[in-house]
């Protein structure tokens, strides 16, 4: 019966009177014809939730009347129903991008584009962009007749709107349509979007620039020179600089499809007049695609040229500009010869270390490690350690960090015993830093310190900080440490644990601060899978029977948890698999009869647990 609904005349749900604004969608999966009505007369009420909800279930709707009923009815009626309301207008553009299963399949696609043609001219900028984004997701699956018969006079339609919404619009559409026609057409669609890089409106010619990249990727090569580069020079020297920083991306492609000759034949002058724009949004632009753009520019020259701009940008008087040529330290290692690239980068790289804004000294921190490669061993120690210990105790948090995230690619070059001589002092000194993210990531580096120093210098300079952490105020610090124990246990063995670790763990169990005994339990619950049966039985079971009776309960819950992972490992050894019956079945026995609710739960699971596991 659902079927023969009609979308205009829907009943009200129920079949008596209308219910008013609310709506009862439970039932519309099932196809029942009320909660159908329910959706259609939804879709033409005031209120806007109830419109938004009815476009959510539209899809049951679709299935209900039916493939044919849907293009011929329901497409139609949602187009004429587009109101002025943006959040609806949004969530119709992204349902249409996936509504083509229920229009009959991609052959049907089409229909799909007068709704969302209009959705391409509305108002608000993010309507037109999904609207646009749909559109495209729709051309993917059309064949190149109905893209011709339908999606370019669409486009033809929206880039000579009167209104800019709609050219603006148009700028998206033309890369995924390019491909998909003969060359009669592509010819054309080369014209129409000639005219929209030549717009009197700013706003299209910004969107006719951002495309740009798309349709280069789509064109000939000799359309690339033809085309495409006349009219990315045309926007480079627009005197809008909203416009000519967002043809950065496009010169990027460009140079990909250029020959050597032809990126010095044609864009040698407007790649050095973006470097050295007056726009600092521009030259941010060029700074942060900076090694994508010389690498695709082969010629030595010009890649040498290039490198001199890398050297003034970083000395750019704007902030954001130093920033974004620091993230390209990575690559400018390949651009030329290595002894050059050191001596030319010591000087911007001593004034970027004292770089008065911290967001510069942030990125530079997270960057420069890279560069060890091309100073090599001798050249890092010389010219690079020095600048990273300033970096190391910089006052802004983030520099430190950054700093410390990165010390393995300074290790892989110079080798941890240099690394350890010269920041080592300053490493130590940042594991009380007041910032406990900088805490975090020194702990998270000492296992690498560890392995690589041995246990002799591990025991001298960094044994007592490592349980220091265990006792931090910041409980992501305490687990941190725990985890770092454990590391720390599989790096230097059992016996070194044994004799050096545990011990020192243990005794926490008796401090008076009852933090310090729920960190003993989280650090021996964290390192008993790594560490033998018997020193279980004679050095961890006995601290953990000493807390059982502990006065605070999250002392004793924890004790019930910390049972499990110990049972699995006494039960690797005969010696101590008799110890589950002995100590561990009582012991969460007495807990289950503990008088905090939360202790008898974790006991019980943990009893569950270790019943499960030897099912």
């Amino acid at each position: 019966m659902a079927e023969q609904m009609s979308i205009d005349s829907a009943p009200p749900a129920g079949g008596g009177p209308s219910p008013g604004p609310r709506y009862d969608f439970e039932d519309a999966q099932s196809g029942d014809l009320g909660a159908l009505a329910a959706i259609a007369d939804a879709m033409k009420s005031d209120n806007l939730t109830d419109r938004l909800e009815s476009l959510k279930r539209l899809s049951v709707l679709a299935l209900a009347m039916g493939e044919e009923r849907t293009r011929d009815e329901l497409i139609p009626f949602l187009d004429e129903s587009i109101d002025d309301e943006d959040e609806l207008l949004l969530a119709l553009a992204e349902l249409l991008g996936d509504f083509v299963q229920y229009v009959g399949g991609p052959k049907y696609a089409f229909v799909l584009l007068r709704p969302l043609e209009n959705l391409a001219a509305a108002e608000e900028t993010v309507v037109r962009e999904k609207a646009v984004e749909s559109i495209n997701k729709l051309v993917s699956g059309m064949d190149q007749l109905h893209v011709e018969e339908y999606l370019i006079p669409c486009i033809a339609r929206l880039s000579s709107g009167e209104w800019f919404t709609s050219r603006s619009s148009a700028a998206g559409l033309y890369a995924s349509a390019y491909g998909k026609v003969t060359d009669a057409i592509q010819s054309k669609l080369r014209a129409g979007y000639e005219t929209l890089c030549k717009d009197d409106m700013p706003m299209i010619r910004r969107a006719a620039a951002s495309n740009l990249k798309d349709v280069v990727e789509k064109i000939s090569d000799d359309h690339v020179v033809s085309f495409a580069i006349p009219n990315f020079r045309q926007l480079a020297e627009d005197d809008q600089d909203s416009v000519r920083l967002l043809t950065v991306e496009p010169l990027v492609a460009i140079t990909k499809r250029l020959t050597t000759e032809e990126c010095k034949q044609h864009l040698g002058a407007i790649v050095q007049s973006l470097c050295v724009d007056k726009s600092w949004r521009v030259r941010y632009m060029v700074a942060d695609h900076f090694v994508s753009l010389a690498t695709n520019i082969k010629d030595a020259d010009l890649q040498e040229e290039l490198l001199n701009v890398a050297i003034s940008l970083m000395h750019d008087s704007e902030a954001e500009v130093r920033g974004a040529v620091c993230t390209q330290l990575d690559g400018l290692a390949g651009l030329g010869n290595s002894e050059a690239i050191v001596g030319r980068l010591q000087a911007p790289l001593q004034e970027l270390v004292d770089d008065p804004s911290q967001h510069v000294r942030a990125t530079l921190a997270k960057h420069i490690g890279s560069l060890c490669r091309v100073f090599g061993k001798e050249g890092t120690i010389e010219h690079l350690l020095p600048l990273l210990l300033r970096l190391l105790k910089d006052s802004f948090p983030d520099v430190r960090l950054n700093i410390i995230s990165k010390l393995d690619a300074v290790d892989s070059v110079v080798g941890i015993d240099s690394l350890s001589q010269s920041l080592l002092p300053a490493i130590v000194e940042l594991a009380e830093d007041k910032q406990w993210r900088v805490r975090l990531a020194i702990i998270e580096y000492v296992p690498l310190i560890a392995s690589q120093l041995g246990v002799q210098f591990f025991d001298e300079q960094l044994s007592s900080l490592c349980m220091s952490w265990l006792g931090d105020p910041v409980y992501s610090i305490r687990e941190a440490a725990t985890v770092n124990l454990k590391k720390l246990t599989e790096v230097f063995g059992v016996d070194w644990a044994r004799a050096t670790i545990i011990p020192k763990i243990l005794i926490m169990a008796t401090h008076p601060n009852y933090l310090y005994r729920m960190t003993t339990i989280f650090a021996i619950t964290m390192i008993a899978p790594s560490v033998t049966p018997d020193i279980v039985r004679d050095m961890i079971l006995p601290s953990l029977e000493g807390l059982v009776n502990d006065p605070i309960p999250n002392i004793r819950f924890n004790v019930a948890k910390s049972l499990e992972p110990l049972t699995e490992v006494l039960r690797k050894s005969s010696d101590t698999a008799q110890l589950e019956e002995s100590i561990i079945r009582p012991t969460l026995a007495r807990l289950e009869e503990d008088p905090d609710p939360d202790v008898r739960f974790f006991a019980h699971r943990s009893v569950t647990a270790i019943g499960a596991m030897s099912a």
